[in-house]
């Protein structure tokens, strides 16, 4: 049951942190045409739900929102959390496997 519970996490994470990538690619293509852009708001909350490494890696790819001090500090903030999340569930999860 915990192998599932820990797969499930884990195919979430990679699905939001592609998700995040492009849709902070397509942000950037739209900036570059000066078109309707994809507010701020969505993609802090991408990054907050778990799509913080897909952010991170498409602002450093695309040089997007890098001089956003939201963006700048924001995400490496959210990236701590969720590393200190991730080391206590892991490691309650593995309390409960012994």
């Amino acid at each position: 049951m915990i192998n599932f519970i820990i797969k499930g996490f884990t195919y979430y994470f990679i699905i939001i942190n592609i998700y995040a990538f492009i849709v902070m690619g397509y942000d950037k293509i739209k900036a570059k045409l000066k078109k309707y852009r994809i507010t701020e708001r969505y993609q802090m909350t991408l990054a907050f739900i778990g799509g913080s490494f897909g952010v991170l890696l498409a602002m450093l790819i695309f040089r997007h929102k890098i001089r956003t001090k939201k963006f700048f500090i924001g995400v490496p903030v959210i990236i701590v959390i969720h590393l200190t999340l991730f080391y206590y569930i892991a490691s309650f999860l593995d309390k409960m496997m012994k």
